[in-house]
C-alpha cells in the first residue's frame, strides 16, 4: 500500500486517517475454529440503489471438533450494514445470529476436527465501507472495494484475518455498460438480460481477504506489455485514456525487474487500475488500483507502480502473519522500490532515497517511541513511518551486514519457502540466518523491537605529537546499540581514506594512525546506519597515546 496526502506524491508516507472512516478504526476478531479454503462471492450491484444483493460460499476445515462456526460481516446499523436472509448447508438450513459484526452459525451436530464443509450464506443491505459505491472525477458511478485492512467484511462474509488465505471468485452481475476487473482471470463474460451482464472471474492462489476486491465502472482498457506469460494491463476511466495509458504503461519493466530479483511472479495477470481507493495504491492481488488523481499524463508514478509491484511478492504472496508484522509487507514493498530506483538510475539515486528516508525516521522517533513490531488496537495507526521507511532501512542495513549477493539469495529463499503462506519477522531472521551462516539475533533485536536509533555524540581531535586521530563516539539513546561506523577523513591534500569501527558500547574511543591532522572526517560516508548524530572537534590536552 502507498499512503500519500492527495495533494502531494513528493513522499512515500502521509498519514491516511483523515480519509478512514471512524468505522473502520476497529481490532480483528479471529475465528479460530476453521480454515476457509475457498471463497466464492455473487454480487448483484445496480444504477438504481446502492444497496447490494450478496450470496457467499464459503468452504472451510474445522480446525477442532464444533458444533458452530463464524465469519465476519457488519450488521445493520442506521441505513447500512447487511441482513442476513439465510444460511445453508446443502440443502440443511441452518441456525445463526448476528451480532458484533458476525455471523455466528450453528451447525447441525458436531463437526469434528479436520472435517471440511461449505455453507452459503445469503445477504443483502448497503456497504458503510470497504466497497466505495460513489461517483469518479468525471461524475460517472463507480464500485470499487477497498480492503485494507479488515474491512473485507464491510461488505463480505468472510474471516478478516490476514493469517487465513483462501481462494477467491468473484461472479458481478452489474449493469452491462460496466467493465469489471477482480482478481485471478476471467472465466466468463455474458449478459444476464433486462440490461445487465454476468462477469466471472476466479483466483486459484490463496489469498487474505485484505486484497480481494472487485472494480466495477465504465473503463478504457489497454495491454501495455507481457512479462513472460503474464499480461500486463492498464484499466483507466475513459476520460483519462490517454493520459492513464501514457502513466500506466510504464509497468511491464518494473515487473520484469522484480521477478528478476525476487522470484516467480505469482498470479497470470497484473492490471494496474485507475480507481477511488482512499489510499495512494492498493496491492490488490492481480489488479492494484491506484487513486484516480495518479493518472496525469506526467508519467511521475513510477515509485508508486514499483511499490504496488513488489508488493505483489511481498505483502499479497508472501503474507504477514499479523499486522503487528506488517513491516514485512511495507517495508519491503519501499526497500524494492528502492533497490529498483537505485538499479535503473545508478547508487547515487538509491543513497539519496535512503538520507531522504533516514531524515524522516529520525523526525518521527523524536515524537512517537514506537518499535516497529508493534502491537496496537487501531490498524490504520500501523501506517506509519516505522513500517514503511525504517522496515525499509532494516533491509539496507541487513544488505550491508550481509553484502549484495548473500542478501539477495536469502531473500529469494525466504519467498520461496513463504510463498502463498503467512510469515513472521522470526520466520525471514531464521532465512537469512540459515543461508548466511551468521547470528542475527542482536541486529533484528534492536532494530526491530527497541524504539529509536543510535543518537552519537562524535567528537574527535588530533595529535601531531603521536600522529593519532582521537575519535570519541557516545551513544546517548537509552539503549545501546551494536552496529559498524564508518568515517571518511578527508586530509589536508584531498586524499581520502574511509575506516570502520564497530560500536557496541555506550561510550568508545578510537585512535587511528594518520600522518597529518585531518582536513575532516564524515561519519557514513556511504549511507548505511540509520542514525543521528552531532559531530564537533575538540582540542586534545595530552597525548592520546597515553
Amino acid at each position: 500500500m502507498f499512503c500519500i496526502h492527495m495533494k502531494k506524491l513528493s513522499l512515500l508516507f502521509f498519514i491516511a486517517l483523515a480519509y478512514m472512516p471512524v468505522h473502520a478504526q476497529v481490532t480483528i476478531v479471529k475465528s479460530p475454529a476453521i480454515d476457509v479454503t475457498a471463497y466464492h462471492f455473487e454480487i448483484g450491484l445496480s444504477d438504481k440503489t446502492d444497496s447490494i444483493q450478496g450470496r457467499a460460499t464459503v468452504h472451510f476445515t474445522c480446525l477442532s471438533d464444533t458444533q458452530q462456526v463464524a465469519v465476519d460481516l457488519r450488521q445493520p446499523s442506521g441505513k447500512t450494514g447487511f441482513t442476513v436472509s439465510s444460511v445453508r448447508l446443502g440443502k440443511t438450513d441452518l441456525r445463526f445470529e448476528q451480532k458484533s459484526d458476525r455471523i455466528f452459525i450453528h451447525l447441525a451436530g458436531n463437526a469434528a476436527k479436520n472435517k471440511s464443509l461449505s455453507f452459503v450464506i445469503a445477504y443483502s443491505g448497503i456497504p458503510a465501507d470497504g466497497l466505495i459505491i460513489s461517483t469518479n472525477k468525471f461524475g460517472k458511478r463507480t464500485f470499487f472495494a477497498d480492503n485494507w485492512p479488515n474491512r473485507a467484511h464491510q461488505w463480505i462474509p468472510c474471516v478478516d484475518d490476514p493469517a487465513d488465505k483462501a481462494t477467491v471468485e468473484f461472479t458481478v452481475t452489474a449493469p452491462s455498460h460496466y467493465k469489471v476487473i477482480s482478481n485471478g482471470l476471467l472465466v466468463t463474460e455474458q449478459l444476464a438480460g433486462s440490461g445487465m451482464k454476468r462477469t466471472h472471474y476466479r483466483e486459484e492462489v490463496p489469498l487474505p481477504t485484505k486484497i480481494m476486491v472487485i472494480g466495477v465502472a465504465d473503463f478504457a482498457t489497454e495491454q501495455s506489455g507481457k512479462i513472460g506469460s503474464v499480461p500486463v494491463s492498464s484499466w483507466v476511466f475513459p476520460e483519462n485514456q490517454q493520459e492513464g495509458f501514457a502513466d500506466y504503461g510504464i509497468a511491464p519493466p518494473i515487473l520484469q525487474w522484480m521477478r528478476d530479483y525476487i522470484g516467480p511472479f505469482p498470479y497470470k495477470k497484473l492490471a494496474h487500475v485507475q480507481s477511488k481507493t482512499i489510499f495512494g495504491g492498493m496491492e490488490n492481488a492481480g489488479a492494484i488500483f491506484y487513486y484516480e488523481n495518479s493518472v496525469n499524463g506526467r508519467v511521475n508514478n513510477e515509485s508508486l507502480i514499483a511499490h504496488e509491484t513488489a508488493h505483489q511478492f511481498f505483502g499479497d504472496m508472501v503474507t504477514e502473519q499479523d499486522f503487528s508484522q506488517v513491516w514485512l509487507s511495507e517495508g519491503f514493498a519501499t526497500y524494492m522500490t528502492h533497490l529498483y530506483i537505485g538499479s535503473k538510475y545508478g547508487e547515487d539515486s538509491l543513497s539519496r532515497e535512503m538520507a531522504k528516508d533516514r531524515s524522516q525516521i529520525i523526525a518521527f522517533s523524536r515524537s512517537k517511541k514506537l518499535p516497529v513490531i508493534d502491537t496496537v488496537s487501531k490498524m490504520m495507526d500501523l501506517l506509519n513511518i516505522n513500517s514503511y521507511q525504517k522496515g525499509s532501512w532494516i533491509l539496507h542495513m541487513l544488505r550491508r551486514e550481509t553484502g549484495d549477493s548473500l542478501f539477495r539469495l536469502s531473500l529469494r529463499e525466504y519467498y520461496r519457502s513463504y510463498a502463498g503462506k503467512n510469515a513472521t519477522t522470526t520466520n525471514l531472521k531464521n532465512i537469512f540466518q540459515q543461508v548466511t551462516h551468521k547470528s542475527l539475533d542482536t541486529f533484528f533485536h534492536q532494530w526491530l523491537e527497541i524504539p529509536g536509533q543510535p543518537d552519537l555524540d562524535i567528537r574527535w581531535s588530533y595529535s601531531i605529537e603521536s600522529g593519532l586521530l582521537q575519535i570519541t563516539i557516545k551513544q546517548q539513546q537509552a539503549q545501546p546499540f551494536s552496529f559498524p561506523l564508518e568515517f571518511e577523513i578527508q586530509g589536508k591534500d584531498n586524499t581520502k581514506q574511509t575506516i570502520r569501527f564497530e560500536v557496541s558500547q555506550p561510550r568508545q574511543i578510537f585512535l587511528v594512525p594518520y600522518p597529518s591532522e585531518p582536513l575532516s572526517i564524515r561519519p557514513d560516508p556511504g549511507t548505511s546506519l540509520l542514525f543521528s548524530s552531532v559531530i564537533s572537534r575538540k582540542p586534545v590536552m595530552t597525548d592520546p597515546a597515553k
